[in-house]
């Protein structure tokens, strides 16, 4: 069974950085699917982040292009998320995502973990 466990989140200033991870139980990386991170914001709806395939093939939230960065260890079957240049509005609950598919501006996932709060303070 898949089991996603993201780390990572915490407090931050403005303009400052953070990475998180996320430790994928039971998932094997494909060429065809991606994984990848969604966040939700209090009275926000859930918004794709990033994703990457197999094949490295990468996908950004146009809010977080630039700024974020995705990327994964397939040795240890980990999936990193770079982030600098925060900002207040990227304050949200983080979650590593299965078989994550983005059609236009809409995203779509699998499987998630217990998600891992970032807080950034202006």
């Amino acid at each position: 069974q898949v089991q996603l466990v993201e780390s990572g989140g915490g407090s931050v200033q403005a303009g400052g950085s953070l990475t998180l991870s996320c430790e994928a139980h039971g998932y094997t990386y494909s060429r065809r699917h991606y994984i990848g991170w969604f966040r939700q914001a209090p009275g926000k709806q859930r918004e794709g982040v990033a994703a990457i395939d197999g094949d490295d093939n990468t996908i950004y939230a146009d809010s977080v292009k630039g700024r974020f960065t995705i990327s994964k260890d397939n040795a240890k079957n980990t999936l990193y998320l770079r982030m600098a240049s925060l900002k207040a509005e990227d304050t949200a609950m983080y979650y590593c995502a299965t078989d994550v598919d983005k059609y236009g501006a809409s995203w779509f996932f699998g499987y998630w973990g217990q998600g891992t709060q970032v807080t950034v303070s202006s």
